[in-house]
């Protein structure tokens, strides 16, 4: 299985740290952002890594390579100026990931929750598995619901989308290409019933503020936390 990391979005909410470098590449715990994930993703039998690229995009091959540092394989996927949001992104992309599911990773989430189980997440009449987690304080009515494995729209109670799925490239199936988010697929796919989910309660944090940021990366740092088993 291969996987995908979404690294082409502008954070205009880090800005003035994202005036001059990409989000993935801001700093926790001693390595930028994207290299937690790398490491993990390796750890978890991964080789193969598609990275999209936008806002500042040229910086991230200097930094981090073809990956063999981290025992990984990375492919490139420029998108043109402004980038193409998250399911425009992903189907630019599919030349590149293939035919079978892979795993999807946003890139400007930071999350202990074990990765190697997801190979084998997917089952094969389902067009996608999401791991979802408790509401945030600053996302308080969450996303989907999650009742007996299958997630819902539209339901209550909500908990949030972690930025951490596994999806088949059916999702995308009639879809040109184009700039548009990934939600709606995931919205009309679970209106047939093709979508399957876990609760994951573990660490979990969307870094989408400087202050989170800091707040991570002086947790890390005090503490040097090991990274749960992938």
């Amino acid at each position: 299985m291969k996987a995908m990391i979404l690294a082409a979005g502008r954070g205009e909410r880090m800005r003035p740290l994202t005036d001059h470098l990409p989000k993935p590449l801001l700093a926790v715990g001693g390595r930028a952002l994207i290299e937690h994930h790398l490491l993990r993703l390796a750890a978890a039998g991964f080789t193969e890594v598609v990275i999209n690229l936008g806002h500042l995009g040229h910086l991230l091959p200097q930094r981090l390579g073809d990956g063999s540092r981290y025992g990984l394989s990375i492919t490139w996927s420029p998108e043109p100026p402004g980038a193409l949001e998250t399911g425009g992104g992903i189907h630019h992309a599919l030349a590149l990931l293939g035919d079978a599911p892979f795993l999807l990773v946003n890139g400007d989430v930071w999350t202990t929750q074990p990765l190697a189980p997801l190979r084998h997440a997917l089952a094969p009449a389902d067009l996608a598995h999401l791991v979802l987690v408790d509401n945030p304080p600053q996302h308080p009515r969450g996303d989907f619901a999650l009742a007996a494995g299958r997630v819902r729209a539209g339901e209550a109670p909500r908990l949030t989308y972690s930025g951490v799925a596994v999806l088949s490239p059916a999702l995308f199936a009639g879809r040109a290409p184009g700039r548009y988010p990934l939600a709606p697929l995931l919205v009309a796919a679970m209106a047939r019933d093709a979508v399957s989910g876990e609760h994951f309660r573990g660490d979990w944090r969307d870094i989408g503020t400087p202050e989170r940021l800091a707040a991570l990366d002086a947790e890390l740092s005090r503490h040097a936390t090991p990274e749960a088993a992938p």
